[in-house]
């Protein structure tokens, strides 16, 4: 049986994909961002480049390349993935082995002790547990189609989006708790074993495995089409190539998907550098650095949740045009002003709008990908969010160098923005 003659699921609403499934499948999104909380962006982060490295620009650098390694996996593996889980016809044993690769991976990171000794073990299973989380990523979008009426697929993006935002700052303010002395702490495990902080880990890992089951019990997958895997990898990398031949067919998604690279190339920009911009042109301390991204979540967080309505009835495009506009405006004004109180009303400003450019995009995406290529189309959607993720913070970095100014170098944001906003405008409006 071919690709083209795989029998459709049947519409969310003749599959009765009730509320209670719905809200499942959106705390998936709560359960995935604690892993980039707490193990990416603040808390692993920072141990692996102060407390197993051997000083913190060598770590920040492996760090870095341990970030771009694992992209460039999730980048070419992704769309072979999503076009094997095509031919399988399932979706959540995808869901469900790769999200056990990451859960397994960070609980694991329980082991690396403050010590270099654990430095390519801590590499190797942060990097394992990127892939894994990514992955499984595409499979959870690729479900949202199919469980949410049309006029609502934007509602539930958003929802969706903003339910991550506040399960992963609920996962660091627990993990911060735990370090600073709340709870029970776990025996210790020898004098500078920093149990409190690995500890944190573990709770990252089991956040992940936790609220993933509501999704794992009560959400209905897709009919198996009982092929092998080797014979659905196969017959997935052959339709995948096909497709990639017949781009001409695919017009609206190549452009959608080139539009999206750009700009969430700059948003990628923003999450890496944002703190060393706010420390080096502002003085920012690390704790006032580390509060204005738990408020940029929570800024976040509420604009996917608002925006969610905006997007059914206006449609993606719009909106994520809007949010470009509200993200190119606030990134000016910070580049412009001096201020502390003004970067953090600017920067707080560019949050509202973080949320619905990145809902939005999942939703558009989800309206225009044919059914039955969704998880290979979401493939090439994590190909796109990953492809060209070092462009940004490489452009800053030389630009900063050359001419001396980060204000410059950061410059790069605003333009990349206008210029995925520019394509967005060339790309047709999606069909509810």
């Amino acid at each position: 049986m071919t690709a083209r003659s795989k029998p459709r699921p049947a519409p969310a609403k003749e599959r009765g994909a009730s509320k209670r499934a719905l809200v499942a499948w959106a705390f998936y999104d709560w359960a995935n961002n604690g892993f980039a909380t707490v193990i990416l962006t603040f808390i692993f982060s920072a141990y692996f480049t102060r407390r197993i490295a051997p000083d913190e620009v060598t770590g920040s650098a492996l760090w870095g390349n341990m970030v771009s390694v694992a992209g460039l996996l999730i980048a070419l593996g992704g769309p072979v993935c999503g076009a094997a889980a095509d031919q399988d016809g399932r979706r959540k044993p995808w869901l469900i082995a790769f999200m056990l690769l990451c859960v397994v991976a960070t609980t694991l990171l329980w082991f690396v002790r403050p010590s270099q000794d654990f430095l390519w073990p801590a590499l190797l299973l942060v990097g394992l547990g990127m892939v894994g989380a990514e992955y499984s990523y595409i499979f959870y979008n690729a479900m949202l189609p199919e469980l949410a009426p049309p006029d609502r697929v934007g509602r539930w993006s958003g929802w969706g989006w903003g339910l991550g935002y506040a399960g992963g700052l609920l996962c660091l303010l627990a993990a911060l708790w735990i370090m600073e002395g709340g709870g029970s702490a776990p025996p210790d495990g020898g004098v500078g074993s920093l149990v409190r902080i690995r500890a944190g880990f573990v709770l990252a890992g089991a956040w992940y495995l936790l609220f993933s089951l509501p999704l794992i019990l009560l959400v209905p997958d897709t009919r198996g089409l009982g092929k092998p895997l080797a014979r659905a990898v196969r017959d997935g990398v052959g339709r995948l190539v096909e497709m990639i031949r017949e781009v001409r067919r695919y017009r609206q998604i190549a452009l959608f998907l080139l539009a999206r690279m750009i700009y969430i190339d700059a948003l990628a920009t923003i999450f890496a550098l944002g703190g060393v911009y706010a420390a080096g042109a502002f003085e920012m301390s690390e704790r006032s650095v580390l509060l204005f991204g738990v408020v940029l979540n929570v800024a976040a967080g509420l604009g996917a949740g608002v925006f969610a309505g905006l997007d059914d009835r206006i449609g993606p495009r719009a909106t994520i045009l809007i949010s470009l506009g509200g993200l190119v405006t606030g990134a000016l004004v910070i580049l412009l002003v001096h201020g502390t109180l003004f970067f953090w009303a600017a920067g707080t400003f560019m949050g509202l709008f973080v949320g619905p450019v990145q809902a939005a995009s999942r939703s558009y995406m989800a309206r225009i990908a044919p059914e039955t290529l969704r998880n290979q189309m979401f493939g090439l959607y994590a190909f796109s969010g990953k492809a060209t993720a070092f462009m940004g913070p490489f452009l800053v970095g030389w630009l900063s160098y050359l001419s001396g100014s980060q204000r410059i170098g950061m410059g790069v944001i605003p333009v990349l923005l206008a210029a995925g906003g520019l394509l967005m405008l060339k790309v047709p409006a999606a069909k509810n």
